[in-house]
């Protein structure tokens, strides 16, 4: 399927863009990264009421939660190919639109199943902002200066992940509001930002003549991921880990993805071109965007569920306790980015980023029903700095060495690969997480207590013997999830040891893409 090039706005583009001009495109495109990110975590300590409200089962608990994250995953490297292709400006606008949309139905939704519908467009619009607003930056903004940014832009991203229950909770504890608002919230901002980058966002056009987009490898792509994610989203609770389901969906999705490597080593204009990954650089970035995916998501939205039921406390209490990681990311990630602009040199970062990381892990798999807040707090902060050293940088580090033409590719593959370790992780640890709850309900009730780890337990109807025992298996079990956690962590570190370091170019994507133009079209002549 081949189309002309939509004309793009065509500015004052012989140099690069102004701070003034970078900060003012920048304040469009943050408050989009925030809103599309809280879409992922504003939900999670409005759940119980949400379900209790729409009556529906415990499994569409969990798919609340992975319908978004699916549909973010799934078409990230599709956005990122287009914005190789066409505007920037108008698909930056066009995922907003899509996210808006979804909020809508979502706050207004009757039923559950009208909210998992919207949760998938809502999806399919943060997959969209997810990448695009990284593509944007790399092409307004020189690498060497880019790290100056991105440390706001992973401080966005950390706050929008973290924060969000916190704002949940707010929200669901606030008798005039109420969970609706949980996605009614990101409608006027989500407007607000449209109109911003209507005004302030100034890119010079893609002149290309022909453009054409692989939609079988996009099809392929996404149908191999989506049936591996449901594969690991329900399996240990609806089917065994060895069963004949879980042999169906893997293979099923590998025999997809098999094809979509076949398909996209041949098409004109691959949705991931692989060539990407002949650059040792992006392939280990890649592969440690995976783990910190898996830290990041796997781990936190699990927390929230721990300070209500192990320790007791409220939904509002239960997101103010998530701010210490919240204030570590935010801390390290923009202190990193200014330094990395003023020196230059980025891998030690990354170094001591995946660090930091697994000792946060190995602290948090130390936790349980007594343990005090201020340790965890400390415990917290130690996960979120080593995070906030870490996701941004892995970005920075693979668009500092490919060529223009792949940035959109190199970035979005970056991010869907990260956001499927996300999924995965909140997947394969929420079924660890299960499986504890199961067993140690088992070990500590008998028989009886088979069914506890169906259902979210109501605190307020336990006899005190029984709560104090149910609040300790929560958090023997939380312990555990983060133990499991903590060698995947650990594999981020030799992943990016190999990473080789490269001075950062000190010109902006489209920069590059020019000048690497001409230097072909000269070699033609």
């Amino acid at each position: 399927m081949t189309t002309t090039q939509p004309t793009d706005e065509v500015t004052e583009s012989s140099g690069q863009m102004s701070r003034r001009e970078v900060l003012q495109a920048l304040s469009g495109l943050l408050i989009g990264m925030f809103v599309s990110i809280l879409a992922s975590t504003v939900v999670a300590n409005a759940l119980p009421r949400i379900i209790a409200d729409l009556n529906g089962s415990q499994s569409v608990y969990t798919w609340i939660v992975t319908a978004e994250l699916l549909a973010m995953t799934a078409t990230v490297p599709l956005w990122g190919k287009m914005a190789d292709l066409y505007s920037k400006k108008l698909l930056i606008q066009l995922s907003l639109g899509l996210f808006v949309l979804g909020s809508l139905v979502a706050g207004l939704t009757p039923n559950v199943e009208i909210l998992l519908v919207s949760r998938i467009v809502q999806g399919v619009g943060a997959g969209g902002m997810t990448a695009l607003s990284l593509i944007v930056m790399a092409a307004m903004i020189p690498p060497r200066e880019l790290g100056r940014y991105s440390g706001i832009f992973g401080a966005v991203f950390g706050v929008g992940t973290i924060a969000g229950p916190l704002i949940g909770g707010v929200l669901v504890d606030t008798s005039w509001l109420g969970w609706r608002w949980c996605f009614l919230i990101g409608v006027p901002f989500s407007l607000i930002a449209i109109a911003l980058l209507q005004k302030t966002l100034h890119l010079p056009a893609v002149h290309r003549k022909e453009t054409s987009i692989d939609w079988l490898g996009a099809l392929l792509i996404t149908g191999g991921v989506s049936t591996l994610l449901i594969w690991s989203t329900l399996a240990g609770e609806h089917f065994d880990w060895a069963s004949w389901q879980t042999a169906a969906l893997v293979a099923g999705g590998l025999v997809l993805l098999a094809l979509a490597v076949l398909v996209e080593s041949k098409a004109k204009e691959p949705i991931i071109p692989l060539g990407i990954f002949r650059h040792r650089t992006v392939t280990l970035s890649i592969v440690a965007s995976v783990l910190v995916g898996v830290a990041m998501f796997g781990g936190t939205v699990f927390l929230s569920q721990y300070f209500q039921i192990s320790l007791g406390k409220s939904p509002t209490v239960a997101g103010l306790m998530g701010l210490p990681m919240v204030f570590g990311l935010l801390i390290s990630s923009t202190v990193a980015g200014q330094l990395i602009t003023k020196y230059g040199r980025w891998k030690g970062y990354l170094v001591a980023g995946s660090i930091v990381m697994t000792v946060g892990m190995l602290l948090l798999s130390t936790i349980g029903a007594d343990t005090s807040v201020l340790l965890l707090s400390v415990y917290m902060a130690v996960l979120g700095i080593g995070v906030g050293l870490l996701m941004q940088n892995l970005v920075l580090a693979a668009q500092n060495d490919v060529p223009a033409a792949e940035l959109g590719a190199t970035t979005s593959a970056l991010t869907f690969f990260r956001s499927m370790g996300g999924s995965i992780g909140v997947s394969a640890l929420g079924a660890v997480l299960t499986h504890q709850v199961t067993s140690l309900f088992t070990e500590r009730f008998g028989a009886a207590g088979d069914g506890g780890s169906a259902q979210v337990p109501d605190l307020s109807t336990l006899p005190p013997e029984a709560l104090t025992v149910v609040q300790d298996i929560y958090g023997e079990a939380t312990s555990e999830l983060f133990l499991v956690g903590a060698p995947i962590a650990f594999l981020a570190i030799i992943a990016v040891v190999f990473i080789k370091e490269k001075p950062l170019s000190t010109l902006s994507g489209d920069e590059r893409r020019r000048q690497e133009e001409a230097a072909g079209a000269a070699a033609l002549h």
